[in-house]
């Protein structure tokens, strides 16, 4: 009986791993409605602090709901609108804007052709081709608008998630033999993830109005569909801004020449300086508890798993996964190796 208890627990990581990997490929499997619960149960997030609110000054749990459901449907469709509209602008002119990278790619190995510096053209254009990020952009967008389809989906599994955000502590209390010592690393879990999803969103959507601006009166192409991808990629930690950076640097370039594509650069750069490394780091603190490795790590893992959707969500669903790991002795170690250095060294 020893034995065979020595074996199974041998076998335990093997097993922890093929577990791992059928999970994966199921997430994979149901992404069509995995993809719509997740966004909701964000939008959830968002929108709980509103509904709270509203209850606290008495009005009805079922109304208060229904106004901070109707008032973020409206701004969702609002960007649902510009993401139609721009996405398919934008896509049309793609060919054109392909064939004058090409020729500003000619005029640039002339210029170093006269310096002395001979570069094969056609070499140069195989080996980096700048074209490649507006087509990214350009698939990120479009899978946005698919994800849109389902709002109905979204919508009704929000409006019951919000309906029973009020009443599920008492339920986990339940649930826990109504220990509230146990319930602690719940709530702490859900006062950080939600500080942290409210927070982001309001950095989000600053830096997103920011850049619209910048590129407006910069005259570049397509001011509200950057301003809104720069909302949105601000969710993707550490290369989120670089993503956006790039196409629009090259519209600037295309358009205006070089002057304008470092105007550009410039702009962005001081945009993220200011709210993403001042700004953001003294309101938000050190609460995300996951070290930089772990937060790109995560953003490429949940990217290829979920895709755009995952890499927007990717923290917060490492953050679920840490707060999992952390509730069990046996897998805490693992979720102090997520965590950043001076959590380490705390512990």
């Amino acid at each position: 009986m020893a034995a065979t208890s020595r074996e199974f627990a041998g076998a335990r990581p093997l097993l922890s791993v093929i577990v791992f990997l059928l999970l994966v490929a199921a997430l994979q499997a149901a992404k069509p409605i995995v993809i719509p619960i997740l966004l909701a149960a964000f939008l959830t997030s968002i929108g709980a602090p509103g509904v709270f609110w509203l209850t606290r000054r008495r009005v009805p749990t079922a109304v208060a709901v229904l106004l901070v459901v109707g008032f973020m449907m409206t701004f969702v469709a609002l960007i649902g609108m510009l993401v139609g509209t721009s996405v398919n602008q934008f896509t049309s002119r793609l060919p054109q804007y392909a064939q004058r990278l090409d020729e500003e790619a000619v005029a640039f190995t002339g210029v170093l052709s006269r310096l002395g510096v001979d570069l094969p053209v056609e070499e140069l254009i195989k080996k980096v081709n700048p074209g490649v990020a507006m087509n990214l952009a350009a698939r990120f967008l479009t899978e946005l608008r698919g994800m849109l389809t389902n709002t109905f989906l979204i919508i009704f599994t929000m409006i019951f998630m919000l309906m029973e955000a009020s009443t599920f502590p008492t339920k986990l209390r339940a649930a826990l033999g109504g220990s509230d010592e146990k319930l602690g690393p719940f709530r702490k879990f859900a006062e950080n993830l939600n500080r942290y999803v409210v927070l982001k969103s309001a950095f989000s959507l600053l830096t997103g109005i920011c850049v619209a601006l910048w590129v407006a009166i910069l005259g570049v192409d397509f001011p509200l569909l950057w301003g809104l991808l720069a909302f949105l990629f601000n969710y993707i930690p550490t290369i989120g801004s670089i993503l956006v950076a790039v196409p629009v640097v090259l519209l600037g370039f295309i358009q205006f020449g070089l002057g304008k594509a470092v105007l550009v650069a410039i702009g962005f750069l001081a945009i993220n300086v200011l709210i993403g490394t001042v700004m953001e780091p003294r309101v938000m603190g050190r609460g995300l508890g996951l070290s930089t490795l772990v937060v790109f790590l995560s953003l490429v893992f949940w990217g290829w798993v979920l895709g755009p959707v995952g890499m927007l969500l990717s923290v917060p669903l490492t953050m679920t996964l840490q707060i999992g790991l952390e509730s069990n002795e046996g897998t805490r170690w693992i979720a102090i190796l997520l965590g950043p250095e001076s959590h380490r060294t705390a512990t």
